[in-house]
């Protein structure tokens, strides 16, 4: 066979390693021919990429999300990969990086710091709102409520909107560039977060509490602003450039 039909030969199927359709490999031929997982990986993801492109050029009625491929092998080969990148960095670290293991726990002795679960400290942070509870005059200075019951307040209220969320934004939208106001509002709920679960512990963090509570909502504002002019920014070129054939079908409003 000649070096001219060598090239055609891997021209017709673009990398020389996947088959072209009329002559897909049984399973069992393609187990007998790969060389590990990371042979197989590649080439699904080869596979992947060519039929997508093949189903995008024989019609313009194609979004990406419609494609779909056979979860066995494709989907499972590559989930496969995914997994096992994952734990092996996880078993790396844990014996690269053990974690320290503390005293026992004293039942006899309250510890000098109290704290719910990591995934909790921005709840335990609203608790700690006790400087916004207004002072009302015509109670003689004091407050409507108590401090502990304006935090489980503010709880509901946080809540309650991340609730009703979903029910306000009912846009078809699937980028941030698409919609930069929500975006931008969940760009200062992920900060917000981060800054009321710093002021749950302000006493581990060497700041002064009343920059740290000022900060705790300044950031999220400014996070919001910021991120709402540079996705609205974009929006223009995003849509009208970088992604003309997704638009094709659902034109920009």
């Amino acid at each position: 066979m000649s070096d001219t039909d060598n090239d055609s030969e891997v021209a017709a199927d673009g990398t020389g390693i996947v088959a072209p359709d009329d002559e897909t490999p049984t399973w069992r031929e393609r187990k007998e021919r790969t060389e590990g997982l990371s042979r197989l990986t590649y080439e699904y993801f080869e596979r992947a990429r060519r039929e997508d492109q093949d189903l995008r050029i024989e019609s313009d009625y194609v979004e990406r999300d419609v494609l779909a491929f056979p979860t066995w092998p494709h989907e499972m080969v590559r989930n496969l990969a995914l997994t096992s990148f994952f734990v092996g960095m996880i078993l790396f670290l844990a014996s690269a990086l053990p974690p320290h293991i503390g005293a026992p726990a004293n039942s006899t002795q309250t510890p000098a710091v109290i704290l719910p679960d990591w995934y909790l400290y921005w709840s335990f942070g609203l608790l700690k709102l006790g400087p916004l509870n207004p002072e009302l005059s015509l109670l003689g200075g004091t407050k409507l409520v108590s401090d502990r019951a304006y935090g489980v307040v503010a709880n509901i209220i946080v809540v309650g909107f991340i609730s009703i969320v979903p029910f306000l934004n009912k846009g078809a939208a699937r980028r941030p560039v698409e919609q930069p106001f929500w975006a931008a509002l969940g760009a200062g709920g992920v900060v917000f977060a981060a800054t009321i679960s710093t002021l749950a512990v302000k006493n581990l963090v060497p700041m002064d509490t009343h920059l740290l509570f000022d900060l705790a909502f300044l950031l999220p504002i400014v996070t919001a602003c910021l991120s709402y002019a540079v996705l609205k920014s974009m929006r223009e070129g995003y849509m009208f450039e970088l992604n003309r054939r997704y638009y094709r079908l659902r034109p920009p409003k």
